[in-house]
């Protein structure tokens, strides 16, 4: 058997491909109303920290004002917890929820 080497196994290529759990979606970001902030600081909180529309933002504001909350935005886990903690910031009462 000498002279035979032996067979070379190629190590095979896995692509990068970038997965998100289903686990982790779709998460969102609530803020409830509270007797304190003013219905056009909430407007403007929305247009500065989410660059919402003025439209959008009333309309936001408007739910969490009759409805007592409203979905300010979705997406990962971390990118939530993120977004509350800047509504937290400008003294709006956020949470974060799995949807």
């Amino acid at each position: 058997m000498e002279g035979m080497t032996a067979p070379q196994v190629a190590p095979t290529e896995t692509p990068d491909i970038e997965e998100v759990p289903v686990g982790d979606l779709p998460w969102v970001t609530v803020v409830h109303n509270d007797p304190v902030n003013l219905m056009s600081y909430v407007t403007w909180v929305f247009q500065r920290l989410f660059g919402y529309s003025e439209n959008k933002a009333h309309k936001l504001m408007l739910d969490v004002h009759h409805k007592g909350r409203a979905v300010v935005s979705s997406g990962t886990r971390e990118k939530m917890e993120h977004d509350a903690s800047r509504l937290h910031a400008y003294g709006l009462w956020a949470t974060v929820s799995h949807d």
